[in-house]
């Protein structure tokens, strides 16, 4: 089943910096990443349908931050559809966090949970997008910090069941899921993954095309 986009309908993008995208310098405020490519093709494909978009991303954010903006960015716009793609920062960045603070995936899906049940209850549709990492060789500049390949090992066991936590939430409250983590591991397969987010987290221009791609492949 897809979703149906009606006229006037109200979407929102919650998320880190993957949905940010420096939104606040962009003039509609879509920021220069994949929401702003699904809006535009949206609007060429559907003339006759307007839809509203709205980018709530912001950079750094870990599922306890989304929650602490979640009524105002989120609820309070009445939206008829959200998509939430969080779980970049939830993951591995701990490794340099001088409090050793380490988020274990209970506390990220419960705290997942806690932004889902209010939605659940306006009957609000969900798309909830997989947090991804991609398997870059050597040492690769991620933020602030050079990461090497045995970090980044650390930080794919710390995701995985964080992702299949965010698997189960999706089932639990009937959200369309889009496995970008899989997905990219399949594109990167042919192209090499640096084509897609040279850091292994960020994406490209062409992984922030794929990723609107998959995300209009859910509605209609």
């Amino acid at each position: 089943m897809t979703i149906t986009l009606r006229p006037g309908s109200t979407v929102v993008f919650a998320g880190d910096s993957v949905t940010d995208c420096q939104r606040l310098e962009s003039e509609d405020g879509l920021g220069f990443g994949y929401p702003l490519r699904i809006a535009g093709e949206w609007g060429l494909r559907h003339p006759d349908r307007p839809v509203t978009w709205l980018n709530t991303g912001v950079a750094g954010d870990k599922v306890m931050d989304l929650e602490t903006r979640w009524q105002v960015d989120v609820l309070d716009t009445r939206p008829d559809v959200v998509s939430i793609l969080v779980g970049g920062n939830d993951m591995g960045w701990h490794t340099y966090d001088p409090d050793g603070y380490v988020i274990p995936a209970e506390d990220y899906a419960a705290g997942y949970d806690r932004l889902l049940a209010p939605l659940a209850e306006t009957g609000a549709e969900l798309i909830l997008i997989e947090p991804f990492l991609l398997p870059i060789r050597g040492l690769v500049e991620v933020g602030d910090v050079h990461v090497g390949e045995e970090v980044r090992k650390e930080w794919r066991a710390d995701l995985d069941p964080k992702i299949q936590a965010m698997r189960e939430l999706a089932r639990k409250y009937g959200a369309h899921l889009l496995a970008a983590d899989g997905m990219f591991a399949e594109l990167a397969a042919t192209t090499g993954p640096e084509y897609w987010a040279v850091d292994g987290v960020h994406p490209t221009p062409a992984g922030h095309a794929a990723l609107a791609a998959a995300w209009l492949r859910l509605v209609a």
